[in-house]
Parts: structure tokens; C-alpha cells; sequence
């Protein structure tokens, strides 16, 4: 089972570097919330859930960290510790539904620092169960969407390496209908620039041994309209109230690709990557990185030296395009504000 995400006994972060796979699998020890938030920071681990686990994780240990018996002056830094946490990306909602949630932990009535401090990490112990307990329920929910011998396009990683570990979100759907034995095949989008379908999705398939063919971003409409394709599945980094969903940059353009050619889109994510104070996905925040990520590949630079480049995260496919989004609690279809909404009472 992958593990992306754990928590020794003292309380550090370790994570698989997602930087250098698949030629190395390389554990990272963060033994300070710093650390942790450099993680997230320089995508050593990406994906919304993981993101969200990893920075449980590391407000925990920022918590730790605190050298005070005095509750007042450790409320103070514990704020501190949230705030760095918090900054280090802009557009994975988990991010910042993790650190709300660890807040809420420390509000309790707690006697001592100590006790405050062993509350916090039980809760982030809790946030890392639950997220493998979510991702394994959701895949069993979509499952039923993937009808036998299907094959399925995915853009971008999401599957162990963007959650705790074992299933994943969209990938964990692809998993769940696998294990029932539908002799599923996968096509995996390389993903530019950061190429994570090339460098993850293709070794997370060829780990659970399931059929993956990669392809270039520019190949899937040539694929689609060839009748290669039956349904494409993604995750997501932040839904709208709405349904519209911000992924990996490409995302928009498979899904109007897919709908052009009649093709369902579906996406799977949990609940806590709803953003349900939004109304709609133009109030998403987009990730701008770095420009070297599109100039080099590999340390090795492929464009002329002063071209203008930009280098959005992500994009927002609009809730038209979308088929169904896949959950823990469910499977949402139109109107999306009403069934998502419906999901999150249920």
C-alpha cells in the first residue's frame, strides 16, 4: 500500500518526494512545521487531500513546538504556526479546511498545554484516518459509473500520491472498479509542465498492476474522437458551490473535449474540497508558479532564454461540462448547488 502521508510516534511529517518520482521513491522526514510547510510549499506533496493531511500534520507539530505553559502565550504562536501553514498555497481548499479544523481542535477546555498540545495530535491522526476511511468509500461509489472493459482517461495525479495513501480520489474510483474485476485499461495525460501523469499516475497504475497507456496532453482529443475513450475522471483541487471545479491546468480543455464527443466527465473528490461559500468558480484563486517550470524539463532548459512565459496551477472547467461528482456521501449530477448541498446534510 503507498503511503504518502504518515506520523511517527514524535510527531514529524514524512512524505514520499513526489519531486523525483518515479526514478527514486524517496521518504522526507519533516521534524518542524517549517519543514512541513516548505513540503507543500515546493510540492515534495501535492493533491488537495494530501495537502490538507500533510498540513494537519504539521500544525500539530508547530504545536509541539511551542516552549510555553502558558495558554494565552501558546494560543498566540499556535496562531503563528496556522498562519504559515495556511500561506503556503493559494488554491487547494484542503489546505485551509485542515488548518480550520485544527483551530477548532484548540478551542476546546483544556487544563494544560500538554493536554492541548496531545489533543492536537489526535486530531490530526484523525484527519489522516478519515482521509484513507473517504477515499476508499468514494471509489466504491464511483465504481458503479466504469462499466466493464471501459477505458478510462485521467489528467493529472489523483490517486494515493494526492491523499494519505492506498486509493486516492479519481484514481481510487479506477482502483474500486478494478478490484471488481471490469478489466478496466486507464490512458494517463502526461500532465505539463510538472508531468505528473507521466512521472505518477503511469507508476501508481503500474503498481496495482492495471492497464495504463501515457499520452501526451495534445493526444486525447485525437484518442477521443477515435473511440479509444469511454468516460474521463479527475480530482480537484477546489469545487464551487455551483459544481465548477478547479484541477490541474488542462482539465478545461479535456472536459470540453469530452463533451464534444459525447464522452461522460465525471470528477471525485471528497467533501472537504467543496468550497461551499463560494458561489461559483470565478471566485477560485489561481496558482501562478514558477515560470522554470515550463522553460526546463528535468534541469535542462527546452526555450529561448528571455521568452515570456506563464504558468497557471490550474483552471476552471465549468459545471456544464461535468457529468457527475463523485464523493464520499454519494454521486452529485445538476443542479449542483442543490445536490452537493443535499450531499453535505446527508
Amino acid at each position: 500500500m503507498i503511503k504518502t502521508v504518515e506520523f511517527t510516534s514524535e510527531g514529524y511529517v514524512l512524505l514520499i518526494d513526489q519531486r523525483i518520482l518515479p526514478t527514486e521513491e524517496v521518504v522526507v522526514e519533516c521534524r518542524d512545521y517549517q519543514q512541513v510547510a516548505e513540503a507543500i510549499r515546493n510540492m515534495t506533496v501535492r493533491g488537495a487531500p494530501a495537502i490538507g493531511v500533510t498540513a494537519a500534520g504539521g500544525v500539530a507539530l508547530g504545536a509541539q513546538e511551542i516552549a510555553t505553559a502558558d495558554m494565552a502565550e501558546f494560543k498566540r504562536r499556535f496562531e503563528e504556526v496556522c498562519d504559515v501553514i495556511a500561506g503556503t498555497r493559494p488554491t487547494a481548499v484542503n489546505l485551509f479546511w485542515a488548518v480550520e479544523r485544527m483551530k477548532k481542535a484548540a478551542n476546546g477546555n483544556f487544563a494544560s498545554v500538554p493536554e492541548l498540545k496531545k489533543a492536537l495530535r489526535a486530531e490530526a491522526d484523525a484527519v489522516l484516518k478519515e482521509d484513507l476511511a473517504i477515499n476508499e468509500t468514494m471509489g466504491n461509489n464511483g465504481a458503479g459509473l466504469i462499466a466493464a472493459g471501459d477505458t478510462v482517461l485521467t489528467h493529472c495525479n489523483a490517486g494515493a500520491l494526492a491523499t494519505a495513501g492506498h486509493f486516492g480520489t479519481a484514481l481510487g474510483v479506477i482502483k474500486a472498479a478494478h478490484l471488481q474485476g471490469k478489466n478496466i485499461k486507464v490512458f494517463a495525460d502526461e500532465t505539463r509542465p510538472f508531468l505528473q501523469g507521466a512521472r505518477l499516475t503511469a507508476w501508481e497504475m503500474m503498481k496495482e498492476g492495471i492497464d495504463v497507456t501515457l499520452i501526451t496532453d495534445n493526444m486525447a482529443g485525437h484518442y477521443m474522437k477515435k473511440g479509444f475513450i469511454q468516460k474521463v475522471i479527475v480530482g480537484a483541487d477546489r469545487i464551487a458551490q455551483n459544481g465548477d471545479t478547479a484541477n490541474k491546468i488542462g482539465t478545461y480543455t479535456v472536459a470540453v473535449m469530452a463533451k464534444t464527443h459525447g464522452i461522460p466527465f465525471y470528477v471525485a473528490a471528497p467533501l472537504s474540497t467543496i468550497d461551499f461559500a463560494i458561489p461559483d468558480g470565478g471566485h477560485i484563486p489561481i496558482e501562478e508558479r514558477n515560470t522554470r517550470e515550463v522553460s526546463h524539463v528535468g534541469g535542462k532548459q527546452l526555450a529561448p532564454t528571455g521568452v515570456k512565459i506563464l504558468n497557471p496551477a490550474f483552471d476552471v472547467t465549468p459545471n456544464e461540462y461535468i457529468s457527475a461528482i463523485i464523493t464520499e456521501k454519494g454521486v452529485a449530477r445538476a443542479p449542483f448547488q442543490q445536490s452537493l448541498e443535499a450531499l453535505r446534510k446527508a
